[in-house]
């Protein structure tokens, strides 16, 4: 498991737009943001930065450090 949860979500799409991995889509009844192919998450945290609400929680499990280059 990578991301834990989406929970919150205001149904914006920044976390689907910013997924290199294509794992997160829109759900057409409820609007909002769910976790499609999880399997296939690369923890790049992009979804969790993105998301103007902090609704993304990834697993401390499968979470690694967010680094950031100076260059």
């Amino acid at each position: 498991m990578s991301i834990e949860s989406i929970n919150g979500c205001i149904g914006c799409e920044e976390c689907i737009k910013s997924c290199p991995t294509d794992v997160i889509r829109l759900n057409p009844t409820t609007k909002k943001a769910e976790i499609v192919y999880q399997e296939d998450c690369q923890i790049c945290h992009l979804c969790r930065m993105y998301c103007p609400v902090d609704a993304i929680t990834i697993s401390p499990e499968k979470s690694i450090p967010v680094i950031v280059s100076w260059g």
